[in-house]
């Protein structure tokens, strides 16, 4: 009820779930809700379900749609930003070129600001998370891939073609034995840096002989994931510790490009793998790592200025970035 007026509606749309929040004018989270991606059907039927929850989340909060001042839609890609339209995401099959954004904005009567899902993210964390005491970030995830994005005073970066911040596909390795990204091509840092990176290259290790506390953790009921991994560095395994310091320096090399071509004034660490983060032992010594490594391929401005945090915001980074995006578009409505 503390609310400050207008609202901005952020929606969150994932291969899994769709996440629904409702945004005052500080950033502060009024409500939210999520329910199941329709994944199998035409993205009417999603779309239909968060008109509902939108409604639904405004009455329970004494709030209406008049409140509302803009929506923000965040997607997976690949998207064509500017017509508003989703092209051929892997995991939502019945979206295949479907004008999402405009489905949303006739669904609710309010102008829709649509984003890639990882920029929403991003602008979420300069809003209110990690960044919002910086002018430019670059959010890097780490999760199944590597995704990220790019804001620059206000603005996201996401390219002529609605392409831009593919972090995960920056080429740290050369090699004729680089790794292979699933993209196809080769030595691209989600082909190091992901988590089914890490578990590809721990699981190898253990093939190969190595010891390790996850030999008898690893089973046909319990396959090897990142999450065993750090658990079992958190106990001082030798194998899981190598393997994340190995990854910071996978990831140091890659932000090591990115802060010669966009020099950031803060690189922020979000995603599913972050190790335990800044509350763990280890989270903070993979961070450390990745800070070495960048800096010893940096210029020294960039090495002395260099600042690397963990996200905040967790899973609601998404719909509350998407709902400041909307709200940084009708302001510049508001004041054209």
């Amino acid at each position: 009820m503390n609310a400050d007026i207008p609202l901005f509606v952020g929606v969150d749309v994932g291969g899994t779930n769709i996440k629904v929040g409702i945004v005052d004018d500080e950033g502060r989270t009024v409500a939210q809700t999520k329910f199941p991606t329709i994944a199998d059907k035409e993205p009417s039927h999603s779309i239909e379900k968060a008109k509902q929850s939108i409604e639904k989340l405004l009455e329970e909060s004494g709030r209406s749609l008049d409140d509302v001042a803009a929506v923000g839609l965040g997607t997976p890609g690949p998207m064509d930003i500017e017509a508003g339209v989703i092209l051929t995401p892997s995991n939502l099959p019945a979206w295949r070129n479907a004008p999402v954004r405009d489905l949303l904005a006739k669904a609710t009567g309010k102008p829709v600001t649509y984003a890639n899902d990882a920029a929403a993210a991003s602008f979420g964390e300069y809003w209110i998370g990690s960044g919002r005491q910086f002018g430019s970030l670059v959010l890097i995830t780490l999760g199944t891939g590597v995704g990220g994005g790019i804001i620059v005073n206000d603005f996201s970066i996401d390219g002529a073609h609605s392409h831009g911040a593919e972090i995960g596909h920056v080429t740290i390795d050369t090699s004729e034995s680089a790794r292979r990204c699933p993209c196809g091509t080769m030595g691209h840092l989600e082909a190091y840096a992901s988590a089914t990176a890490v578990v590809a290259r721990c699981s190898e290790a253990l093939s190969g002989g190595a010891k390790s506390l996850l030999t008898a953790e690893m089973g046909e009921a319990s396959p090897l994931s990142a999450l065993m991994i750090s658990q079992a560095a958190n106990q001082g395994d030798e194998l899981s510790l190598s393997i994340i310091d190995e990854t910071a320096k996978y990831l140091g090399r890659g932000i090591a490009t990115l802060a010669h071509v966009i020099d950031p004034e803060v690189f922020i660490l979000g995603g599913a793998m972050d190790f335990g983060g800044s509350a763990s032992h280890v989270g903070r010594q993979f961070i450390d790592g990745v800070i070495a490594e960048t800096k010893k391929i940096v210029f020294p401005v960039l090495a002395e200025k260099l600042v690397v945090r963990y996200a905040e915001l967790g899973g609601d980074a998404g719909f509350v970035g998407a709902a400041g995006l909307a709200r940084t578009e009708y302001l510049k409505r508001k004041n054209a």
